[in-house]
């Protein structure tokens, strides 16, 4: 929700490419050989079929999966019912509200390539970009930055964005930066 206000405020200059990446697969308690996009039942995953149906709503173009991702966002981040990520009715509901071709997106939904595409995303995040959580940013360099964040104030997106990606590009040797806890999130906006 904070990228797409950033996104809109610089019109064509700022270009976001989402990538899945599994939470359920980096937190396993399972052995290092077991992978989320194998077992027999995505709906068993907590999110798996949310990464799958994004790839759905992106069969139908980049501003469909941009409308999709954005309304799964705030239906998961930014709503206080918190919908599920492994229902597909409620998925669906989502892409209907997004505008997508409802029927094409659940028979894409069933489409189990689907799931190439995530653990794909996965690994080439895990192996060559040291990802460990999410939101992890590939900036222009290179570089992978971690952050922990709440969603910044509307009127400090913009300026808040820039100063994150100005402080971490080309600097290789910003290795963490970490307010101490407590006293965070003492007072910060959620």
């Amino acid at each position: 929700m904070w990228l797409d206000r950033v996104k809109k405020a610089s019109g064509q200059d700022l270009e976001i490419n989402w990538r899945n990446f599994s939470l359920e697969q980096v937190n396993s308690k399972e052995s290092p050989d077991w992978k989320v996009w194998e077992q027999p039942d995505e709906h068993q995953a907590r999110a798996l079929l949310a990464s799958m149906a994004a790839e759905a709503a992106r069969r139908q173009g980049k501003d469909a999966f941009d409308k999709f991702h954005l309304a799964l966002l705030i239906a998961r981040h930014g709503s206080k019912e918190r919908i599920p990520l492994n229902e597909e009715d409620a998925l669906a509901k989502i892409a209907e509200e997004a505008d997508l071709d409802v029927s094409q997106f659940r028979e894409d939904l069933k489409d189990r390539e689907l799931l190439q595409i995530v653990a794909r995303d996965h690994t080439e995040a895990v192996e060559q970009h040291g990802v460990f959580g999410t939101p992890t940013f590939i900036l222009e360099d290179g570089s992978s930055v971690y952050l922990k964040t709440f969603i910044p104030p509307e009127e400090d997106s913009v300026e808040f964005f820039e100063h994150f990606v100005g402080l971490m590009s080309g600097r290789s040797y910003v290795g963490e930066v970490k307010r101490p806890q407590p006293p965070w999130p003492k007072g910060a906006a959620t």
